[in-house]
């Protein structure tokens, strides 16, 4: 099948994103030399849905530089780059995806990924994943195994392997050290802020900011905000987490408490509903609001639009609702994921580390083929330090190395 994509003659400038990308991602251009030499990925068929912008795009060509048959799509309407995919498609990869896609073209565009009979998935939500047991089952007989992106991917992978419904592995790579403790925390709450202060041109400092979720995301959104000058909020439902925030420094207080204070709100949960109709109810006017989970579902936008009295586009990915006579209450990037609908997404040198994981993994589920018997398969620790090994070393870093004497005193059980 032909790709589907927006304007092939956006490639050009697509190129120069992608390579910007590559001249700061030492960890994948070093795998792309290896693969090239050894072609690890050789007759295998890659489906990928991730969210498809420029650092995606290398780990495409990087994976195809190793072999590899490669059939990409994106993970969220709008975080597709058209001049992005017209890059791929121009060297040779097959793309279905185009910015702003209808819930139907973005299944379209799923569906024709898949109906290529993939080896390997490599998913970031889950789609893939749900589509292969629902509507394509007759394509999981070719399915290797997979790796998942993020939180909210193994969450809904945890619950089909409780029931028995996951036919093939797949590697948790969020759970990774190398991805959740510097993706998920530098990279989100580098890029969160990024997208909600190029959106908004509004200062930070002098205000108060509450972030729904204290999971590495959340740690990440709230380290910035109070770097940026902002007095910080945290609500949570775990109570080690809600301790863990308060002893970092931040105020915790449930969410209907939460938002009579808030300037600006930033959700990181992977729940749906985490502001509701009593929480608008509860804001002050001008609150902004933004998504930074994967899904269009923890700020109740469907109410907003339901009962506004007014709607009105503020600014490019800001819109505005007006609750009553003089209250406007503002959304940013339609409640999508704001650093990414608006914004470029996580800096390239963290997506280097997170990428570099998804590749060995995918290289490990094609070696290990048929040995696999868990279904959720940890990243293997010697990926994990591999990884971060690497990484030191593009960082000119390095470290102590244990004696022959010290591990025999650590292995011992006379100490």
């Amino acid at each position: 099948m032909s790709s589907e994509i927006r304007d092939i003659n956006l490639a050009e400038s697509g190129e120069h994103k992608i390579e910007w990308v590559k001249r700061n991602c030492p960890l994948l251009r070093s795998l792309e030399e290896e693969f090239t030499r050894e072609q690890p990925f050789k007759d295998i068929k890659i489906a990928l849905s991730v969210h498809l912008e420029a650092k995606t795009a290398y780990l495409c060509k990087v994976l195809a530089a190793g072999g590899a048959d490669m059939y990409v799509t994106g993970s969220n309407p709008l975080s597709t780059q058209d001049d992005v995919a017209a890059a791929l498609v121009k060297a040779g990869l097959e793309v279905h995806a185009w910015y702003d896609a209808t819930d139907e073209e973005y299944n379209t565009h799923i569906r024709h990924v898949l109906e290529n009979k993939c080896n390997i998935i490599i998913d970031d939500g889950g789609d893939l994943v749900h589509m292969l047991h629902t509507e394509l089952k007759d394509c999981l007989p070719y399915v290797i195994g997979g790796c998942e992106e993020t939180t909210t991917g193994i969450i809904r992978l945890m619950a089909m392997a409780k029931n028995n419904e996951l036919k093939f592995p797949m590697a948790l790579v969020n759970n990774a050290d190398c991805k959740h403790l510097f993706d998920n925390r530098y990279g989100t709450g580098q890029s969160v802020w990024d997208g909600i202060n190029r959106t908004t041109n509004l200062i930070v400092a002098g205000k108060t900011v509450v972030v729904a979720g204290y999971g590495w995301c959340g740690k990440g959104v709230s380290m910035r905000a109070k770097a940026l000058g902002a007095r910080v909020i945290v609500t949570e439902i775990d109570p080690i987490k809600a301790i863990e925030a308060v002893m970092d420094g931040y105020d915790v207080m449930p969410m209907k408490e939460a938002a009579k204070y808030g300037d600006f709100f930033v959700t990181v949960t992977g729940c749906s509903g985490v502001i509701d109709k009593e929480d608008f109810a509860n804001m002050k006017n001008g609150a902004i609001l933004c998504n930074a989970g994967h899904f269009d579902c923890e700020v109740d936008v469907k109410y907003l639009k339901e009962n506004a009295l007014e709607i009105a586009e503020q600014r490019k990915n800001i819109m505005g609702y007006r609750m009553d006579e003089n209250r406007w209450i503002y959304v940013l990037a339609e409640g999508r994921l704001v650093n990414l609908a608006a914004g470029d997404g996580h800096p390239a040198e963290i997506m280097d580390m997170s990428f570099a994981i998804q590749a060995l993994c995918a290289k490990y589920l094609v070696e290990h083929k048929g040995q696999l018997k868990e279904m959720l398969i940890d990243v293997p620790k010697e990926v994990d330090q591999e990884v971060a090994l690497r990484k030191l070393r593009f960082l000119g870093k390095d470290i102590d190395v244990l004696t022959p004497e010290q591990e025999r005193y650590l292995n011992s059980s006379s100490l």
